[in-house]
């Protein structure tokens, strides 16, 4: 979906138009607070570290989007729910005002948890009514800002897991956000060999072509030459970063660049931030355990590793003899036959600096903040999550984050050069 919309749809295109944004608006809405639903006030205004948020604070922003972005500017009269909230809940827009600082958005135990839910239902109302009473040059305005601010709270609903994740890591009871799925029936009992797929290499066009929504940061579509190189089918498994890890990975300063090793240092990592060594008082058993959202339980050496760095990524794939693929790289082989695991497992750190694209120019207006300004000292990661909401991401999707994060749910799959 375009930012700069086409002329006005014929009416009964509209009309269907609005059903099904209206519809959708609800149900992205709706999810956040299902998310957040089993979740105690405590559990909601917690925050443990400055680059995580609370997941009040997210059920908040994610209305106060709406309301600054939408409806403020297109619906006359307008009456904020609360105009001193704005101040608290805007994350990084500058154009927009003031903002309460990112590292202490976990004293905010005021406003209670039962008013921000207020907040999103004033929201909701004006919002609705926008989509349903619009004319037609205000609609052809609104349509592409509305579908923006729920792939902006898509967004922060994997947010809140991994943010909440990293707080629940942070209490010594190691509590479970939601009860533990029974183990998949496996097929195999081994992990099945790594399959290298081949890219021929040549001049591939890359980036969002078409109508459907894609953010800025995925234009202009352009060519880019690649050499011929090799990718594998599959995600990196817990069993195979545990070899790195009983092979000395974290303890041999050859397989990291310089401020992965400064980093291993400094933080004393040891294994991926949520693995429990047997050693810990913490382990249940006397074998590796992992915590994720259904809580503790043994670590699955066939599950696509997870929650590791930038650095660690390409630790590892320096300790394997490979590399990690370009985006460029990543984004063509999304295409090629027997490539698996593609999204839903574990976002897929790349070799590539989040870079614009050749041609590329932000959204016009406050919403033009969203990405570029972004374009330095970020990674890109390519595919989707178990946290990411389904039908969210897409090939030419790229995520970013600095190198050294790892609360979220970040994987790797290996390359190589030559055919």
């Amino acid at each position: 979906m375009s930012l700069n919309p086409s002329p006005a749809a014929p009416q009964a295109e509209a009309g269907a138009s609005r059903t099904a944004l209206y519809d959708r608006f609800t149900a992205v809405r709706a999810r956040s607070l299902a998310l957040a639903a089993d979740l105690s006030p405590e559990d909601q205004c917690v925050q443990s570290m400055p680059e995580a948020s609370p997941t009040k604070w997210h059920l908040a922003h994610t209305s106060w989007f709406f309301e600054q972005v939408v409806l403020t500017p297109h619906v006359p009269g307008y009456g904020a729910f609360e105009p001193r909230w704005n101040h608290l809940f805007n994350s990084y827009y500058e154009s927009l005002g003031t903002r309460h600082p990112r590292p202490q958005r976990g004293l905010l135990t005021r406003p209670l948890l039962a008013s921000v839910h207020r907040y999103r239902a004033h929201v909701d109302a004006a919002v609705d009514g926008l989509i349903n009473t619009a004319d037609g040059p205000t609609w052809a305005a609104v349509q592409p800002l509305v579908e923006l601010g729920l792939q902006h709270e898509e967004q922060h609903q994997e947010l809140m897991l991994t943010d909440l994740l990293h707080a629940f890591s942070c209490n010594p009871l190691l509590p479970a956000y939601r009860s533990p799925e029974p183990p998949a029936l496996r097929l195999a009992e081994a992990t099945p060999a790594v399959q290298w797929i081949t890219g021929p290499g040549g001049p591939v066009r890359m980036g969002h072509a078409g109508e459907d929504f894609a953010f800025d940061n995925e234009a202009p579509r352009h060519t880019v030459w690649l050499q011929p190189y090799r990718i594998a089918d599959r995600l990196a498994t817990c069993g195979e970063f545990a070899e790195f890890v009983g092979d000395g990975g974290y303890r041999t300063p050859s397989l990291w660049l310089s401020d992965g090793w400064a980093a291993v240092q400094s933080q004393e990592w040891r294994a991926p931030p949520y693995w429990i060594a047997p050693d810990d008082p913490r382990a249940p058993s006397s074998q590796w355990q992992v915590f994720g959202l259904d809580g503790v339980r043994p670590l699955d050496g066939s599950a696509p590793v997870s929650h590791v760095s930038y650095y660690e990524a390409a630790a590892f794939a320096e300790w394997a003899g490979a590399r990690l693929p370009t985006e460029f790289e990543w984004e063509a082989a999304s295409g090629l036959p027997g490539m698996t695991q593609l999204t839903g497992h574990a976002w897929q750190w790349t070799r590539s600096s989040y870079d614009p694209y050749p041609g590329y120019r932000p959204w016009p207006g406050a919403i033009g903040e969203y990405n570029g300004k972004f374009m330095v000292g970020q990674v890109v990661l390519r595919g989707g999550s178990l946290a990411t909401p389904p039908g969210h991401a897409r090939p030419t999707y790229r995520n970013f984050f600095p190198p050294a994060a790892r609360w979220q749910f970040s994987g790797l799959r290996l390359a190589k050069d030559g055919s």
